[in-house]
């Protein structure tokens, strides 16, 4: 328990550690320290993703040059109740994206993105705001906040309640994270745009933080656009994906939103690397660089694991 008491075990290997972490149980000291144990079964879905997808939204094919750097963005379209994930090395210009689509930067010639009623969580957070977190949220999001649906899917995963009186500038990096993340779904908006919300966190709160904006974002119907570098947050969220591919800070296309399996083989083929899914907890590794394993991977094209 943070700040409570702490308890460290003899040292485990590198697989069974992980896997007794995330299970929440050390065996060998007969201790739970989590309710809960952590699996990642691939993009949980809502079981209500099949209803209408009502909405439609397109944007279209469009250009950004910013100095040295070109973007080329492709056309695509996206629904409610969907979470689509950027994919790509740094430097290719999925902020940008990500501003296009907020309305902060026009792009190029006459293509534009249609006007969307957007909440935006940006990269990087500097609090200015003069007051503790309770104020905050009372001035920016009160409707949301008030809202007791709200505090139980949001507000209380986020363990908000430990930094609620405290000063928003006193806040640590994982501490504004959350809140960040609080105030971003609690703007009323049709798409939610979400720059990095792992950085900052522990593995636990990550995981936590990819819960809670999955349910919110499916049980409000919403759409998400999130640039996530954690891989396994960003196959959890993941519905669909938009791959980037090109030259970082030269030259970088953004391909159309495609299904989570194409983009995951797409974009890991261009890493060289494979997947497969731990047994247990179903989380995601990485195979050595030409196992048997890994060969027979590529060798089928299978760079990202399959469901067994």
């Amino acid at each position: 328990m943070p700040s409570v008491y702490g308890v460290v075990t003899l040292p485990f290997s590198v697989r069974e550690g992980i896997n007794i972490f995330l299970d929440g149980k050390v065996p060998t000291e007969n201790l739970r320290f989590r309710e809960e144990s952590l699996t990642f079964k691939i993009a949980e879905q809502a079981e209500e993703v099949s209803m209408d997808k009502n909405r439609q939204y397109k944007y279209p094919t469009m250009a950004k040059q910013l100095g040295d750097f070109k973007l080329t963005v492709h056309g695509g379209q996206f629904t409610d109740a969907e979470i689509i994930v950027m994919l790509g090395q740094n430097g290719t210009g999925k902020t940008t994206f990500i501003r296009l689509l907020a309305g902060l930067m026009k792009a190029d010639g006459d293509q534009q993105v249609p006007e969307l009623n957007v909440s935006y969580k940006p990269q990087k957070i500097a609090p200015k705001f003069q007051g503790t977190v309770r104020m905050l949220f009372i001035k920016k999001i009160k409707a949301a906040f008030l809202n007791p649906q709200f505090q139980t899917d949001v507000v209380k995963p986020l363990n908000i309640e430990s930094i609620i009186d405290q000063e928003v500038t006193h806040l640590s990096g994982g501490e504004l994270q959350r809140v960040a993340i609080v105030l971003c779904l609690g703007q009323p908006a049709d798409i939610y745009l979400i720059d990095e919300p792992s950085a900052y966190l522990d593995s636990e709160q990550r995981i936590i933080a990819a819960k809670v904006i999955k349910r919110y974002i499916i049980h409000f119907k919403r759409t998400a656009f999130i640039v996530e570098h954690d891989f396994i947050m960003a196959t959890y969220l993941a519905d669909r994906v938009v791959v980037y591919e090109g030259i970082p800070s030269v030259d970088a296309v953004a391909n159309s939103p495609q299904s989570l399996l194409t983009g995951m083989n797409k974009f890991l083929a261009s890493l060289e690397i494979t997947f497969r899914r731990d047994p247990t907890n179903f989380r995601p590794r990485i195979n050595k660089m030409d196992s048997q394993l890994d060969q027979e991977q590529k060798l089928s094209g299978n760079y990202f694991f399959l469901e067994h």
